[in-house]
């Protein structure tokens, strides 16, 4: 355990809202995980109950992710990732993948919740040679998370900076496409941006599911086209097979043949 940690206190477990379902304590209860509570579980399984596929979405999206991160330290040689809206730890984390194969690899979380902020000790735990911090800061603002990650990483090096469904917690497409670019702009050529979020157009009961959701009173999570998503990656070199549904992102060979789902991403080299 190393750098520059915010310990969790008394004041971060106040702010824990546990009469409002949210959205990452309800991602960790598709992936099987325990930090969530009855309402968020509740919510899961109305919206399970309306699109089951939801399940097979989020365990896509770790999956791509990792494979993501395999492909980064394995074949391109990053050492340095930049995780924003991380959310709650489960299993596959992206410095567990990273520290595998490489252990001097230095890894920087960012989040806001606060129930991700009183878990903060399970994410920090490293391996000797490298690093793992974490940043208690929004998507919103990434003048701050620059500043703040440049304690643990140096950022005049490659870096990997992951958006694994956080954008699309921005309402205003415009802006998170902007907030992508600044980030970039502050990462050197040979760095790479890995984004996956879910997808509009593909599934129609998926829309339906996640629109339900978002007039429910929980934080809305906004579906984006592909051609949305795609355009993250402006003035980027996309890797091959560009940005498809996560299943079809360089499928394990061992793998089920993969399903077309409402959820896309790619990866692309910063030139």
């Amino acid at each position: 355990m190393t750098d520059h940690v915010t310990s969790p206190g008394p004041a971060a477990h106040q702010k824990i809202d546990t009469s409002v379902p949210h959205s990452a304590r309800i991602w960790n209860y598709w992936l099987g995980g325990k930090d969530n509570y009855p309402v968020d579980e509740q919510a899961g399984d109305a919206y399970t109950a309306v699109f089951p596929g939801i399940v097979t979405i989020a365990r896509s999206s770790r999956a791509f992710l990792r494979r993501n991160i395999t492909h980064l330290v394995s074949e391109a040689g990053i050492r340095q990732f930049l995780d924003i809206g991380t959310g709650l730890p489960t299993a596959e984390n992206t410095h567990e993948v990273a520290q595998r194969i490489a252990p001097e690899s230095r890894i920087v979380y960012v989040d806001n919740d606060p129930m991700v902020l009183a878990h903060a000790r399970a994410l920090l735990y490293s391996t000797a040679e490298g690093a793992t911090s974490y940043v208690d800061a929004n998507v919103l603002d990434p003048e701050h998370i620059l500043a703040a990650a440049a304690e643990t990483l140096d950022l005049t090096r490659p870096t990997a900076l992951i958006l694994s469904n956080i954008l699309g917690h921005i309402a205003d497409y415009d802006r998170a496409r902007s907030i992508v670019t600044t980030l970039m702009a502050a990462l050197p050529s040979g760095s790479y941006l890995s984004v996956n979020d879910g997808s509009r157009g593909i599934d129609p009961v998926f829309e339906a599911a996640q629109d339900a959701y978002n007039e429910s009173g929980a934080v809305p999570y906004n579906l984006r086209t592909v051609d949305q998503i795609t355009a993250y990656f402006e003035g980027l070199e996309l890797l091959d097979p560009g940005v498809v549904a996560v299943p079809l992102w360089r499928p394990e060979t061992t793998s089920p043949a993969p399903d077309v789902i409402g959820e896309h991403g790619g990866l692309a080299r910063k030139p």
